[in-house]
């Protein structure tokens, strides 16, 4: 459950924050006009991550039972791709997010604003696509369905309600140190993930060495146990690890994580995230957020 709120946390306040920047620059160019606009590529966006969730849900639910772990094992090494492409990408993109969607906005203002709804359903979707594979391939992993599935509704609730006070200039949050730690946490989920996968892989045939060991603690640690369970939930691990499934996850921990440290201490030095306030709310222009500096 821990993992899914951070999931349902970070992928929510990217969303939470692209959409405060949206909203409050058609604000300040008095484009309210076009909110509705807006808001329609929001609605649609999380209607095609609803739909994705549930196509994976129910969908894989009646293939075939030889077939599930092939599918299963395919779709979590995806979403280990996509989410280590998300951490990345946020660590890079973030230290100019705003002035990257002003940008595209203005593009966008031309004419009737329909490209608004483009702009919007893009640059949502992206993240709703990314958590509805991510918690679908975190519940398989576990086993669990309720809650992985509370824990990222009220990760996403929680960052809702920070976007609403980034935008009323009632909170400030340091992303640089938010995206850091964040991040780090969610290349080990990842990890685990991944290493499901293999497993899966294995279980179906595509991949060798389902039955040999790397370790098997079974007896220390019960899968039904409380302390079991936590650990699979929280980093998908597993008291019986294959070879292949150890190596897997501790490659991609030693080459993903050494890399995003080292990229995020290139960039630990901060600048503001201005994000423009609706005209009328005060003498202050902007809420503030920190944000990393330009990597170099």
């Amino acid at each position: 459950m821990l993992a899914n709120y951070l999931i349902g946390l970070r992928e929510g306040l990217e969303g939470a924050l692209i959409v405060t920047i949206l909203v409050a620059y058609l604000v300040k160019v008095a484009r309210r006009d076009l909110l509705g606009r807006l808001w329609t590529g929001v609605g649609l966006a999380v209607l095609l991550a609803l739909t994705i969730g549930a196509v994976l849900t129910f969908g894989t639910a009646s293939l075939p039972e030889s077939a599930e772990p092939a599918i299963a094992g395919s779709l979590s090494v995806a979403a280990t791709g996509l989410v280590t492409w998300m951490v990345f990408w946020m660590l890079r993109t973030a230290r100019d997010l705003s002035g990257h969607l002003r940008g595209t906005i203005d593009r966008s203002l031309v004419g009737t604003g329909v490209g608004l709804v483009l702009v919007a359903f893009l640059a949502v979707g992206r993240e709703g696509i990314e958590t509805a594979l991510f918690i679908w391939a975190a519940v398989q992993s576990t086993g669990e369905t309720t809650l992985p599935l509370i824990g990222a509704a009220l990760g996403i609730l929680t960052a809702v309600a920070l976007g609403a006070l980034i935008y009323f200039g009632m909170l400030k949050i340091n992303l640089a140190r938010f995206f850091t730690w964040s991040g780090a946490i969610l290349i080990v989920v990842a990890a685990g993930v991944l290493s499901y996968g293999v497993h899966d892989l294995q279980e179906s045939g595509i991949l060798p060495g389902e039955h040999a060991l790397a370790f098997d603690v079974s007896g220390a640690i019960p899968a039904e146990s409380w302390y079991g369970t936590l650990l699979k939930g929280t980093l998908n691990f597993s008291p019986e690890t294959t070879w292949l499934s150890l190596l897997a996850w501790l490659a991609y921990t030693g080459t993903v994580l050494t890399l995003f440290l080292v990229k995020s201490a290139r960039g630990r030095a901060v600048r503001p995230l201005a994000v423009p306030r609706p005209a009328g709310t005060g003498t202050a222009a902007t809420a503030t957020a920190t944000v990393p500096a330009p990597i170099h």
